[in-house]
């Protein structure tokens, strides 16, 4: 049996994340957004709320396009709130279409979304030493310096906490624990 990161329980959804998902760097624009937005959803919340329903985002978040998510009139986001299989707060609802524009925003002034973002980590992924859970931080100066620039963008839900979930989420940081086998140093 493969030794785990502490924090994944034995839910398999948690498992093909961790396994599959967590700590793999994306570089593609519509995967970070969505990472983006899902991270922002998930504040205050256990990810294995928002992994649960992420099928159900998809399809509601009309797929995490941001040309649509950005033209959100009063009657869609209504209806997201009336939605139980997402998360319904207003204030992140509202945020998903404020950092739909603002995304759209960085693409009109030339900006690769991808490329700005991993600039906070110099282009390529971090790989962290961690040998606990107790070790990893909540954020960095990495993370706050992201969510400072984005909030300069006008993006919302993006402190330095989320910004650095959405960090490790997208592998721009690989806080897989020295013993977890998905840690790149690990041995077997």
């Amino acid at each position: 049996m493969n030794a785990r990161c502490a924090w994944v329980s034995d839910d398999p959804l948690y498992l093909a994340y961790h396994d599959h998902e967590w700590g793999v760097p994306r570089h593609d624009a519509a995967g970070l957004f969505e990472f983006l937005l899902l991270e922002g959803a998930q504040a205050g919340l256990s990810w294995i709320t928002v992994l649960r329903k992420r099928a159900h985002y998809r399809e509601v978040f009309d797929g995490f396009d941001p040309q649509r998510i950005a033209q959100w009139d009063d009657g869609k986001k209504a209806a997201l709130m009336a939605d139980a299989g997402i998360i319904r707060n207003r204030a992140k609802i509202e945020a998903a279409a404020i950092n739909a524009q603002a995304w759209l925003a960085m693409q009109a002034e030339g900006i690769d979304p991808s490329a700005w973002l991993w600039q906070f980590v110099g282009g390529r992924p971090r790989v962290n030493t961690f040998a606990s859970l107790a070790e990893v931080p909540a954020s960095t100066p990495a993370s706050a310096a992201m969510s400072k620039a984005l909030r300069k963008r006008g993006f919302k839900f993006v402190g330095p906490t989320i910004c650095y979930a959405f960090m490790q989420a997208v592998g721009m940081v690989n806080d897989h624990t020295t013993n977890c086998f998905r840690h790149p140093g690990h041995r077997r």
